[in-house]
């Protein structure tokens, strides 16, 4: 059963359609966006059509994922990962592939129709996330939603020849409350 769409003001998250590989590969591969991941820069591989064809059947064969739709056009994909129905939680992970539609409060909206989903729908009483220390944008817009750090694994990730840590946060059903309009 394909995940339900959500819709904001800007953002609609939905299942993937036929078009989004193609969007997708002529978004090609940013290599900011890349590092933002932990993929070192002498890794950075460009997309191909094959590749991006994968990486749209990976989301629609993922029972909590969706494109994240900006304005009617293809933005990135918004994921719940080891979603536990006995503890109720579940980890988040979001991805805008689109550098244009970075810092513009997009990823805040999509991070907030998922976790009103997750919260109401699903029944989900907590979500986690992990991100690199230096992905400092993202950690902002984690903020933004009421996710808290809960703590810091030191030097997980050797990227650009360095060792970087991972921040945890997480966020409780009784401390999300949707932003004022």
């Amino acid at each position: 059963m394909p995940s339900p769409i959500l819709e904001g003001s800007n953002v609609r998250l939905r299942p993937p359609c036929a078009d989004d590989a193609g969007v997708r590969f002529a978004l090609g591969t940013n290599a900011e966006i890349a590092e933002m991941y932990g993929v070192n820069r002498e890794d950075i591989k460009p997309i191909t059509r094959e590749g991006a064809t994968r990486w749209v059947q990976g989301i629609a064969d993922h029972p909590h994922a969706w494109v994240i739709e900006i304005n009617g056009a293809f933005a990135g994909v918004i994921r719940l990962d080891n979603v536990n129905h006995q503890d109720r939680r579940a980890t988040m992970a979001i991805g805008i592939n689109n550098p244009a539609l970075l810092g513009k409060g997009f990823g805040t909206e999509a991070i907030t129709l998922l976790l009103n989903y997750a919260f109401g729908e699903m029944g989900l009483h907590r979500i986690g996330i992990r991100v690199l220390a230096y992905n400092t944008r993202a950690i902002r817009a984690y903020e933004k939603c009421g996710f808290v750090i809960e703590g810091r694994e030191r030097e997980t990730a050797y990227v650009n020849g360095s060792w970087h840590d991972d921040i945890m946060m997480g966020l409780l059903d009784r401390e999300f409350s949707l932003p004022p309009p």
